[in-house]
């Protein structure tokens, strides 16, 4: 049985309309590709709360709204992944890598150019619509 994984993910857009990109560390699944942060929706938490918290623990910023964008189901070969994507337009603090991760604002008209993990492409493809 493959393991399931609840994940929250924000979109942070700052006033200049760039978006919060991290690399992920090479010794992790997916590492050295490029995504949007975020992590795991814990037993008796809600997808907001998760994205507050892990928001907090991986890039420094205080979350104080957001608003669901869309929802992905990825299979891995060894793992599903479900990917609740949220929009982030409310925040403060700067951003930092607390997990020493590269992280870049980069402008959403250049998201196309970094290399994403596999489910994340649908968001990059929704990004480029609509934002």
């Amino acid at each position: 049985m493959q393991k399931r994984i609840h994940v929250a993910v924000g979109v942070i857009i700052n006033q200049d309309k760039h978006i919060l990109l991290a690399k992920r560390l090479g010794h992790l699944h997916q590492g050295g590709k490029w995504e949007f942060p975020g992590g795991k929706v814990e037993t008796n938490e809600t997808v907001t709360e998760a994205l507050i918290r892990e928001l907090k623990e991986e890039v420094n910023l205080d979350v104080s709204n957001s608003t669901p964008f869309m929802d992905i189901s990825h299979d891995y070969p060894d793992k599903h992944v479900r990917l609740d994507i949220h929009l982030i337009t409310e925040f403060s603090n700067q951003a930092k890598g607390m997990e020493q991760q590269q992280i870049e604002w980069v402008p959403i008209d250049r998201i196309a150019e970094y290399d994403f993990p596999e489910a994340n492409k649908p968001i990059v493809e929704k990004i480029l619509t609509e934002l």
